[in-house]
Order: structure tokens, then C-alpha cells, then sequence
């Protein structure tokens, strides 16, 4: 089945324009997911919002969004229109404002991916001529749009024939590394341990595959709802296997001469 278009419209550098398609780069649409049910009857739960004092239910005309402004349960009340006014307008065209060094933009504000291509073959030749400028000047496109309900920073990355679309986290939603590694110590490394680490690391280098990230709890659902909507034995329970806890390296070269031995008599780990 062919994907569907998630979102249509315009590409834009300064007077250059040509029509778009932009479909998200991933999905978790085949992830198992469960439905609450009522144990008695077998029917579907529904869930509704309650009043938190009087635990009565409060009808949809009556929900309003509050932003809280102290300890004591104080809201600012806020209507749907308020909040729409504020919000960027839904346009349909990614016009890219400016653009950066494509190495200059640190990963931790890296969101989510979407894959841009032209939607007709008129508009392909402007859209190659703004993908290979980007590729050829090492840089990427930055610029706003609406997208899940949302006004999202984006950055635009070319790949391959197509342009990669990364919505952007907000600078108040990334946390500084310095606050968590400026602490850490171990500058003096000894030439000796670099040496024996590269080796390991050389002998445990593989091709990438997407197998290496799959996911075998999802394999397993699947194998026990497929037990039980065919009325066989549900599938055995695996033992864990007892973990053992590291010990303290007193000496890191004689732990390090040890794995790579290790390694080398094709040992596990």
C-alpha cells in the first residue's frame, strides 16, 4: 500500500517555489497496542473527565483550558479562540528563512523526521536546484510551519534525491550537557589503554542492520496473542538469565589485555 500524504504544499527560496509532498520518515503504526476492557462484561472502557473535588463527570461544554499560577489551585482561564490567536497561521508553504552549517546544529535538538519530495515532475528542477545548493554549501535550511497542531521550528536536510524535514525541539525544552558531564573526570588518558580499547572496538565492528535495533518484546506479544486467539498453550515464560555484577576494576589494563584476549579465543563477553 502506498503512503499516504501527511502534508501538501510549497517549498519556498526567496522568488524559487515548487510544489511538495511530506510524509513522516517514521511510524509505529504495526506496534501492539491494547484496548481497557471491563473484566465482567468484556466491553470496551471508556475514559471521562471528572471533576477533581466533586468526582462528578463535567461535560464537554463545560471544559476549559487554565493555566495554573500557584500552589493554592489558581487558573488563568483560557478560551479555544485566545488560543488560536496566537498561533502561527496554517500556511502551506515551507519558506526557508536562513540557513546554518549543517554540522552546527547540535543533535539533542533533532526531533522527529519527515521525508520531503516534489509532487509533480514541473517542480522537480527548482526543488533539485535548492537540494544541491544545500549539499554543495554543507548547509541546511531552517524555517517554521504548522504541523501536529503545533508551531514547529524545522530544519530541512538534503539526503539522496530527497530533503529530510527534522521538526526542532525549543531552546527551553534542551537541557545543557555541561550541567551533567562538566564533572566527570579521566582527562589523562594512557596511550596504552586507547590502544588496547581501539582493538576491541575493531573486533566487535559490524555492517549496520535495522535488525540490530528490533524490538523482541513487540515478537513476543505477537506470538502470545497469536497462542491464545488459537487456543494453544501460551508460550513459555524464558528464565532470566542471573546477572552478574561487574567488579571493581582495580587495574583497567589488566582488564582490558584480558578482553582482548578474550575476544581473540572467540570467548563471550
Amino acid at each position: 500500500m502506498a503512503p499516504y500524504t501527511f502534508w501538501k504544499g510549497y517549498l519556498k527560496l526567496s522568488l524559487v517555489t515548487c510544489p511538495v509532498t511530506m510524509r513522516p520518515a517514521t511510524s509505529d503504526s504495526d506496534k501492539v497496542r491494547f484496548h481497557v476492557l471491563n473484566a465482567k462484561t468484556g466491553n470496551r472502557v471508556v475514559s471521562r473527565y471528572v471533576d477533581a473535588e466533586t468526582g462528578k463527570p463535567v461535560e464537554e461544554d463545560d471544559e476549559v483550558k487554565g493555566y495554573p499560577v500557584d500552589e493554592n489551585g489558581k487558573h488563568v482561564l483560557l478560551e479555544d479562540d485566545e488560543i488560536e490567536a496566537v498561533a502561527l497561521e496554517s500556511t502551506r508553504t515551507i519558506d526557508i528563512d536562513m540557513f546554518v552549517p549543517a554540522d552546527s546544529v547540535p543533535w539533542v535538538y533533532y526531533d522527529k523526521p519527515h521525508y520531503l519530495m516534489p509532487s509533480d515532475p514541473v517542480g522537480e528542477e527548482a526543488f533539485a536546484v535548492i537540494r544541491e545548493a544545500m549539499a554543495s554549501t554543507e548547509t541546511v535550511g531552517i524555517s517554521r510551519l504548522v504541523l501536529y497542531r503545533r508551531e514547529r521550528a524545522v530544519l530541512l536536510e538534503p539526503r539522496g534525491k530527497g530533503i529530510v524535514v527534522w521538526t526542532l525541539r525549543y531552546g527551553d525544552e534542551v537541557r545543557p550537557a555541561k550541567d551533567y558531564f562538566g564533572g566527570i573526570g579521566g582527562d589523562g588518558i594512557e596511550p596504552d589503554s586507547m590502544k588496547l580499547v581501539k582493538e576491541l572496538i575493531d573486533k566487535k565492528t559490524l555492517p549496520w542492520d535495522p535488525d540490530m535495533v528490533s524490538d523482541p518484546v513487540q515478537e513476543k506479544l505477537l506470538d502470545l496473542i497469536s497462542a491464545k486467539k488459537k487456543k494453544r498453550k501460551r508460550p513459555a515464560k524464558a528464565k532470566a538469565k542471573a546477572e552478574e555484577k561487574p567488579s571493581n576494576v582495580i587495574n583497567i589494563m589488566d582488564a582490558l589485555r584480558n578482553s582482548v584476549a578474550s575476544e581473540k579465543k572467540g570467548k563471550p563477553r
